[in-house]
């Protein structure tokens, strides 16, 4: 949608719509106003009329209670001679002012009436003998339609109307007789072409029916002071349209070049061309938003020449230094590389890297730098999000922003090893922060793996696969380092040679897989059994042995029998049913009561071993002494 566009719905929406619905209701509220004055004056002459009602009703009552009195009416009435009755009720009709007279019993057929059958308004009363019993019921008017008509005509000034059952009894306008009235409340006719408004109220008549007078007044005016009145708020409101029209063509005229002029400066902004300057016209918002879009884009040119070449070095910078985690075999120096890199390139405050030495077990700080003083809850949280989800976390929280990626194999197949993250204050990490944050501690991944694989290689290089113990390879290195440390330092060394007693028996009779299991057993105990500083190795087939630093050979002897005690007391269940129990047998020399070297140090325990065999097995025996001298 344009700018002209929206413009013009803004107008149609704040000028047109309000404009609209405001002549709608302003017309509504004249129209109403109008017919409100003329319901009052109709309502007026109906009160008038409803007065002049009242009044024909009260000269009828009069004649009733004259009736009433009259003895040779009362007479005739009572002893049924009907025709005196009706001679009398004809007499009194002129002399009373009555215009007819009903008499009858109550709620029945009348037995007397006489007079003119158009009166209205008749009043009832109740016949009663001197003793109060009732003889019958009267209903007298005094007022013929056309004189009611006349009279209210000639108060009011307006035309009225007296209709029976449908019929027409008098009217002061004749064309009224042919056309429907309301028997009761307001409504609009029209007559001989002219509009009328009209109010009806109704009237009892004789013998139960109903009557309904009607007034008539002339809406024409009503209709001329509309008409005017909506004229008159019509001019005004076109006046306000054109005017407030003017102004929005010249506003929309004037928005329309600054925007202009700013959409052109934009564009070639956008193309590279910086030379582009915006219009600044007046001394409005729009003149000194041209004055700072003018300084921008000159700033932004030089800027834009700086920010390039430092990107260019700083993205060479940082992929030669992944580059290199990938082949760092030091895990906490590594780690410290990251985190200074991760600071710089993402212009974070503060960081901290954290490694795990077990699938479940609590992080361990290896490496932190910059500052964390005020983000350590943010930065908290945004590793707990990464060690939850195993995948790169962004925490925003009361004004610090925190990145966290945990740290695992990039093969997906090891478990979760640590978590790096870095935070600040004041703003969020932008997409391009993230992405090098993130570039960063996948290359230390890659490297923490590559630490992994090379620690694992070397251990399977000097480890037993079987037994978990060192190999001949490992015990044999660590045997000509500690030989030659007791002999610089003058502390013992102490080695015990194990042999597993009938172990090819074991194998011929249950086969290698229990030979196996014989072996990881025993291999358990040694290691067991072992100090931190002694080394059990295993030294070829079922031979076993152990390495052990500042002992003597008393204190070798002593730790070969427990050996000897916990491997005899192992029964290993055999796949066909029963048990197997295992022996072993021991020889201890030490270095350099039973030799001077490490070869004859080997020989010296070979020896003890084979004479503890010779002499019934599952024993331990002493190496010899060597004289001294």
């Amino acid at each position: 949608m344009s700018f002209r566009t929206r413009l013009s719905l803004f107008f149609v929406l704040i000028v047109i719509v309000p404009m609209v619905s405001l002549t709608f209701v302003l017309f509504r509220l004249i129209a109403d106003n109008e017919n409100g004055k003329a319901d009052a004056g109709v309502g007026a002459r109906q009160a008038t009329a409803v007065i002049l009602f009242e009044e024909a009703r009260v000269a009828a009552g009069r004649g009733a209670e004259a009736l009433g009195r009259d003895p040779a009416l009362a007479t005739a009435l009572q002893t049924g001679r009907v025709g005196e009755a009706r001679e009398r009720a004809e007499a009194l009709l002129r002399p009373l002012g009555l215009k007819r007279i009903v008499i009858g019993p109550e709620g029945g057929r009348p037995r007397v009436d006489v007079g003119s059958r158009s009166a209205v308004f008749p009043v009832s009363r109740r016949l009663q003998s001197a003793t109060g019993r009732s003889f019958g019921a009267v209903q007298v008017s005094a007022q013929g339609p056309r004189a009611y008509v006349e009279e209210v005509k000639r108060v009011t000034g307006i035309d009225v109307v007296v209709r029976r059952d449908g019929r027409t009894l008098a009217t002061t306008r004749p064309s009224a007789a042919r056309v429907r009235l309301p028997a009761e409340g307001r409504g609009d006719v029209e007559l001989d072409g002219r509009p009328f408004r009209v109010s009806s109220f109704r009237v009892t008549s004789f013998a139960g029916s109903r009557a309904s007078v009607s007034v008539l007044s002339p809406s024409e005016a009503v209709s001329e002071d509309i008409r005017r009145s909506r004229l008159f708020a019509a001019g005004i409101l076109l006046g306000f349209f054109v005017l407030a029209f003017t102004f929005a063509v010249l506003v929309s005229r004037s928005l329309q070049r600054q925007i202009g002029g700013f959409l052109v400066a934009a564009r070639r902004l956008g193309s590279g061309d910086f030379s582009a300057k915006v219009p600044t016209e007046g001394r409005d918002e729009f003149a000194a938003l041209g004055e700072e879009f003018n300084r921008m884009s000159a700033e932004l040119e030089q800027r834009l020449e700086d920010l390039s070449a430092e990107q260019a070095r700083l993205a060479g910078a940082m992929r030669r230094i992944g580059e290199t985690f990938a082949a760092n075999l030091d895990r906490d120096g590594l780690l410290e590389i990251v985190l200074r890199t991760a600071l710089d390139g993402a212009g974070a405050t503060g960081g901290r890297a954290g490694l795990r030495d077990a699938p479940e077990a609590p992080l361990r700080k290896v490496a932190e730098a910059g500052s964390l003083e005020g983000l350590e809850l943010t930065i908290w949280a945004a590793e707990a999000d990464a060690l939850a989800t195993d995948q790169p976390a962004e925490v925003d929280r009361d004004g610090v922003s925190a990145l966290a990626h945990p740290l695992r194999s990039v093969k997906g197949e090891g478990s979760l090893t640590g978590v790096v993250s870095v935070a600040r204050a004041g703003r969020p990490f932008s997409p391009a922060e993230r992405d090098l944050f993130e570039y960063l501690a996948r290359q230390a991944a890659v490297s923490i793996e590559n630490v992994g694989l090379h620690e694992t290689v070397e251990r399977q290089a000097v480890t037993d696969e079987l037994t978990g113990l060192a190999n001949r390879r490992r015990f044999q290195e660590t045997l000509l380092t500690e030989v030659e440390r007791s002999r610089r330092f003058g502390s013992p060394l102490a080695l015990v040679m194990i042999d597993i007693d009938d172990f090819k028996k074991v194998n011929d009779t249950h086969g290698h897989q229990m030979g196996d299991t014989v072996l990881r057993e025993v291999g358990r105990i040694v290691r067991a059994s072992s100090r931190e500083v002694d080394t059990p190795a295993r030294y070829g087939g079922e031979e076993l042995a152990m390495l052990l630093p500042s002992t003597d050979l008393e204190g070798a002897f002593n730790l070969a029998e427990r050996v000897r005690t916990e491997i005899g007391g192992l029964v290993l269940p055999l796949p066909g049913g029963g048990a197997l129990r295992v022996t072993a047998s021991f020889g201890a020399a030490t270095h350099p009561e039973s030799a001077g070297d490490a070869r004859h140090l080997v020989e010296a325990a070979d020896t003890a071993l084979y004479e503890a065999k010779r002499s019934g097995k599952d024993r331990t025996v002493r190496a010899a002494r060597v004289p001294s001298g």
